[in-house]
């Protein structure tokens, strides 16, 4: 322990040079030129958000509480399961299937405590809402086995064009057992039939004692997940451990090599790999080092934010700033800084009436308004 204590002082005080990213795209701050409006306050941890049609939506609140937002005021929805509320488990994300005008069903992740072992695991189900209560609540997956670990539980949500859903699960702190073991759950993005049942062209379907709803492997803690607005594709943003959080684009049937590769290190400062490419492994788009742990995700295609259109957001826990990402093609190559020390962002959206909302540990749900 003495050890790690003061290799994690010397990492501090002279700066681990095995996380510095060299030639990096420097970071700059983008012009003030909007103000943050809070929307709904007395959220502690606002981890998800579902836009409904009457323009009310839904918010997650990590302990285990789903608010419905009216006109800035929030009503307690009842029948929410119980959530298994350790480190970074909890109510987790929550996304309307992409015919919900039709169907009413609303998709929900969240750390569970059902199925075997003692702890819990990532868990989606989807329900409806009546009368401010969840109701037809089906399972639609659990992973599993559960385990007491706090950490990476992922857990993000989308539909993609096709209306496939796909999820993330982080690897539960077992790094070196979950994400290259294709029998495993964890340290894997998922796709799935809007009911639960697995796509008969899922990647690994027909393989032996293989997990078939897996679509990715080798997949950190993936708390960032959206559609791109043009191409239709999926991207993630995942943590690294001490640097190497990735932007990654969904492949179907990618291996994204944590750990066999990493661009981090561990947090006593070990190194967990000492390659960072390597053939069969799929490169990120863009890593970060040293880390910012980002948390939300979300393209701009608002025509409110003329000159964001069409870039990347990205919510910073650790620094508590919002990074816009810029293209040049289909490559990265800008970063800004905006909302700067806003707080720990963990969810980024852009609403059908085209402002972007975040949600904000300790602030509840601000709005982005152009000046």
């Amino acid at each position: 322990m003495k050890n790690i204590i003061l290799s994690f002082f010397t990492c501090c005080v002279l700066g681990c040079t095995a996380q510095v990213k060299l030639n990096d795209i420097p970071l700059t701050t983008a012009p003030l030129n909007y103000t943050l409006e809070t929307v709904v306050d007395g959220i502690p941890i606002p981890w998800g958000m579902a836009f409904l049609p009457d323009g009310s939506f839904l918010v997650t609140e990590k302990s285990g509480v789903l608010y419905h937002v009216t006109n800035g005021k929030k009503t307690e929805v009842k029948n929410v399961p119980e959530v298994y509320n350790r480190g970074q488990g909890g109510l987790l994300d929550i996304v309307l299937h992409p015919d919900y005008s039709k169907n009413g069903w609303i998709y929900i992740s969240y750390a569970s405590t059902e199925g075997e072992g003692t702890g819990g695991n990532t868990k989606i189900i989807r329900a409806k809402l009546e009368n401010e209560s969840l109701t037809s609540i089906e399972s639609i997956y659990k992973c599993g086995p559960n385990t007491t670990k706090g950490q990476h539980f992922g857990s993000r949500i989308v539909f993609d064009n096709a209306g496939y859903l796909f999820f993330s699960a982080g690897e539960r702190g077992a790094h070196f057992v979950n994400p290259q073991d294709l029998t495993r759950d964890n340290g894997k993005i998922y796709r799935l039939n809007a009911d639960g049942s697995i796509p008969k062209d899922n990647p690994f379907v027909g393989m032996a004692n293989a997990k078939e709803a897996i679509y990715t492997y080798g997949n950190r803690n993936p708390q960032g997940m959206t559609k791109h607005p043009i191409t239709g594709a999926i991207w993630e943003h995942e943590h690294g451990p001490q640097g190497g959080d990735e932007i990654n684009i969904v492949k179907k049937g990618a291996n994204y090599g944590w750990p066999v590769v990493t661009y981090g290190i561990d947090y006593d400062n070990t190194i967990i790999s000492s390659i960072q490419q390597k053939e069969g492994i799929q490169d990120p788009e863009y890593y970060w080092a040293p880390s910012i742990a980002p948390s939300g995700m979300a393209f701009i295609s608002s025509d409110i934010y003329p000159n964001w259109k069409g870039n990347l957001l990205v919510g910073s826990l650790k620094f508590q700033y919002v990074e816009m990402l810029t293209f040049t093609g289909d490559k990265i190559t800008g970063r800004q800084k905006i909302a700067t020390d806003v707080g720990r962002l963990r969810n980024i959206m852009q609403g059908p009436d085209g402002y972007i909302y975040l949600g904000v540990e300790g602030k509840g749900i601000l709005k982005i308004i152009p000046n």
